[in-house]
């Protein structure tokens, strides 16, 4: 269960982050296909009529109805009993606002970069997502959340983009040193295996390393390219949403 927390608004107008039963990266990579299913039917700006629009951040909108749509995978996240509560509700819909957003800046973002995701990109994604399933058990999950394979395959290559955004902007910037990789070795493996000349151990202990100091840089890392957009929300409908 999500801690409660009232919704506040900074300057920008984006609401306060709330704090979440999870990290907040775990959240994100686990939200971060159900926000991109919803950004791949999103409409531009000039499309969508005043009234409609949820969210507006620059040229990408998430739409009233793009949003109730994604609630409702959202709920079957949690119990029953859980989401029946009202003030249960407002937070699960407050916390896959926020998600929705850093996807539209993310997504914002790789514009910015010129980061594509080509169809051989995308081909062997979609094999290797479904060698996870057992044989028609993936056609079942998308029948189960009403979603096409169209919309789905056009969600995944968002959600590829979104990462190699994560991956060019953040993680190829962090830096691991000498004194991180010996606590590394120290902390994770056995005596005497810590040998730098081994290149395959040094390169997973590099990638373990990055990704957790990723991990940390990223709320600043996403906070920072929130304040460089015009991000909008539609404070009539989102009453509504939230009432």
């Amino acid at each position: 269960m999500l801690p409660l927390a009232e919704p506040e608004s900074h300057s920008c107008g984006m609401p306060k982050p709330i704090t979440p039963a999870k990290p907040e990266w775990e959240i994100f990579k686990a939200l971060a296909l159900l926000a991109v299913f919803i950004l791949s039917g999103c409409s531009g700006t000039e499309s969508v009529q005043i009234d409609e629009y949820l969210v507006r951040v620059d040229g990408n909108v998430v739409t009233v109805l793009d949003f109730q749509r994604a609630f409702e995978t959202a709920k079957s996240a949690y119990p029953h009993n859980v989401t029946n509560e009202s003030s249960v509700y407002r937070e699960v819909k407050q916390h896959l606002l926020n998600q929705m957003i850093e996807a539209l800046i993310v997504v914002q973002r790789a514009k910015e970069l010129n980061i594509t995701v080509i169809d051989q990109e995308l081909g062997d994604a979609v094999e290797k997502i479904k060698r996870d399933y057992p044989e028609d058990e993936f056609e079942q999950m998308l029948l189960e959340y009403a979603i096409s394979y169209k919309m789905w395959e056009k969600g995944l290559r968002t959600r590829l983009i979104m990462e190699k955004v994560i991956t060019e902007d953040l993680k190829n910037n962090i830096v691991v040193t000498p004194d991180d990789m010996a606590k590394y070795y120290s902390e994770h493996l056995k005596e005497g295996s810590g040998d730098l000349s081994n290149k395959p151990a040094t390169e997973i202990a590099v990638k373990n390393l990055r990704n957790a100091k990723a991990e940390l840089a990223y709320k600043t890392w996403i906070n920072e390219l929130q304040r460089k957009y015009k991000i909008e929300i539609n404070k009539k409908q989102w009453e509504k949403i939230i009432s």
